[in-house]
């Protein structure tokens, strides 16, 4: 069966030895760092899950290539009813972490390349299709995690990939043999690889010819010697080291992510899926993002109500949820928060098959569905904070509490209504400023905003699909316009 335990999933990463740095430092343990662990934590809870009998219908799914069970976050959706249940388990995964837990990019990568592949073979008589089902076959029966590269760092934006004053700002092919390419570059924001045992990349933007180099697709391990993974510094990582529970908000689940780093990284033939076919860059980019944008509409709502939870907990805490204020909004937040799920459900609803054979999301609904993303969990995170108020930023710490001079006076002064302790009103608060301000931002507000592409990704697609010319045919019907 393509299940692994967790535990099975920690030893697997603990036996890799990959070139990790954080801080300045190179970390020789990375599953046990205390910065680094939250966020392979998540990634534990999607193994965990798909080991629970409540939870086996939308955490796996029974593999068109393999013929057994396998995690859904490593399936390729072959019916609508896998689009929907895609959704409604990142729903759920994201209420049970709060955080972004990063695996979703397996399937959403997983999908457009299986797609994609098939298209290519079909025009140029590659096996491109059969490399990647190979390879695939292998992630579902390992039950491996799979983390996906595509922003390049991009250098000169005003410059196309052949036009850089260094190649290597994106990834790109600087030999090639027989057997397989070398690789050069870099990619930029890539979530949680740190826990991952392999990682493929894949173009970041459209190519035309001429740019051969840059059509690269490929599968490679995360241990690979050429590979270094530089892990970001967020405002709050460092709590983690420093501070104690209560102060973190989110004790548990966390995110990071990383620049890797591709010096002269050899890739064979077998694992490469994309090697200088320009015209399909941009489609399986595409592709990528449309799944990808579809999965915010699971994951931003699943973590939206762990945050309109905390609120509704802490205004009962404080007492003031009965006021018609704070009623309305709780239901604004709300509000917003299901118009994000719609979006998702509705863009899977209207998903249709490829030539390939597996389902692809609606794009248009999908691009609606993140441009919606990159707005609400703001307005979500504005009146949490005014529901919130002023302590949500002048909190002491966990250390205040515990000592013996300090700690009496905020247990009196910082106690909540009807015999609410000061810890847990304080416990309360540390989870709606995670959410909203510290690490867990990264993962519910700065990756609204930029994961999967920004706003101006999304208004490009949904300009390309809106139809105006199919508009103004039913208007000029209705005004008869001849």
């Amino acid at each position: 069966m393509g299940l692994m335990t967790s535990e099975q999933y920690i030893e697997s990463i603990r036996a890799m030895k990959r070139n990790v740095y954080f801080m300045g430092q190179k970390i020789e343990n990375t599953v046990d760092h205390p910065v680094l662990r939250p966020s392979m934590n998540c990634i534990i809870e999607t193994y965990e899950m798909a080991q629970m009998p409540e939870f086996e219908d939308l955490m796996t799914a029974e593999s068109h290539l393999i013929h057994e069970k396998v995690n859904r976050f490593s399936h390729i959706d072959m019916t609508k009813e896998d689009l929907m249940k895609k959704v409604q388990m990142q729903r759920l995964v994201g209420r049970r972490t709060g955080m972004c837990y990063q695996r979703c990019v397996t399937m959403d990568g997983g999908n457009s390349l299986y797609s994609t592949t098939y298209e290519i073979d079909q025009k140029y008589g590659t096996h491109y299709h059969e490399n990647f089902v190979n390879w695939f076959k292998r992630v579902q029966k390992e039950d491996l995690y799979v983390c996906v590269g595509i922003t390049d760092p991009k250098g000169d934006r005003s410059k196309s990939p052949v036009d850089q004053a260094d190649p290597d700002l994106f990834l790109h092919v600087v030999e090639r043999r027989p057997d397989g390419v070398v690789i050069n570059g870099a990619k930029l924001h890539l979530t949680s690889c740190v826990n991952a045992h392999e990682i493929f990349v894949m173009p970041t933007m459209s190519l035309k010819p001429g740019a051969e180099d840059y059509a690269i697709s490929a599968a490679i391990p995360m241990d690979d010697p050429g590979i270094t993974l530089i892990i970001d510094h967020n405002s709050c990582d460092l709590r983690k080291i420093h501070s104690k529970e209560m102060d973190l908000g989110n004790a548990k689940y966390g995110g990071i992510e990383a620049v890797c780093v591709f010096d002269h990284v050899f890739v064979p033939n077998e694992r490469i899926f994309l090697n200088g076919e320009t015209e399909f860059a941009g489609i399986l980019v595409d592709r990528f993002a449309t799944y990808h944008r579809n999965s915010y509409g699971g994951c931003k709502p699943g973590t939206g109500d762990v945050l309109i939870g905390a609120c509704s907990l802490l205004s009962e805490y404080i007492g003031t949820n009965k006021a018609a204020h704070i009623k309305d909004k709780l239901v604004e937040m709300t509000h917003l928060n299901e118009t994000l799920w719609a979006c998702g459900v509705a863009s899977s609803a209207a998903g249709y098959q490829m030539p390939a054979g597996n389902w692809m999301i609606d794009p248009m609904l999908a691009n609606i569905c993140k441009l919606n993303v990159t707005r609400f969990p703001y307005e979500i995170c504005h009146l949490a904070e005014e529901i919130a108020g002023g302590l949500l930023v002048t909190m002491p710490s966990q250390a205040d509490f515990e000592n013996p001079e300090t700690g009496p006076y905020l247990r009196k002064f910082l106690q909540g209504a009807n015999g609410v302790s000061a810890e847990d009103k304080v416990r309360a608060l540390r989870l709606i400023e995670t959410m909203t301000r510290g690490a867990g931002a990264v993962g519910y507000l700065t990756e609204s905003m930029h994961g999967a592409g920004s706003p101006a990704a999304q208004k490009i697609n949904i300009a390309r699909y809106a139809d105006l010319s199919g508009k103004q045919e039913c208007a000029k019907r209705l005004a008869n316009i001849k």
